[in-house]
């Protein structure tokens, strides 16, 4: 692949982490004893009455949900911009051909090929 290419991938690789990071520090904080992807939802304070504490855990339910979901596609980013430094960035990971640059413009943490994502996804 083209340096000119893997620079503009990485710099939406990079544009994309900042987003999700700052996405997550509004409802969570990194957790300093865990790898650089894992988070911790912060359990909101809406005050003591009955239906606030019910609100309180409804909050907390689903910033934990969205603290998974960012998280793994933190972790794909992450994945691919360590791809990109060694080297092994557009292959795929399952027949080791090289994924098309369309595909990876579409949806630059894709490890695989359109042929092997079809066959995983009984799509042929």
């Amino acid at each position: 692949m083209e340096n000119t290419f893997l620079n503009e991938i990485k710099g939406l690789l990079e544009a994309e982490k900042a987003k999700i990071e700052l996405e997550l520090s509004r409802f969570a904080h990194r957790n300093t004893q865990a790898v650089d992807t894992d988070f911790d939802s912060d359990f909101p304070s809406f005050g003591d009455d009955e239906d606030e504490n019910a609100n309180e855990v409804a909050a907390y339910s689903n910033n934990l949900s969205l603290e998974d979901e960012l998280e793994k596609v933190l972790r794909d980013v992450n994945d691919s911009l360590r791809k990109i430094d060694d080297a092994s960035y557009g292959t795929c990971k399952y027949c080791q051909a090289e994924i098309a640059e369309a595909r990876l413009r579409a949806r630059p943490t894709s490890t695989s090929c359109i042929a092997c994502k079809k066959t995983l996804t009984q799509e042929v």
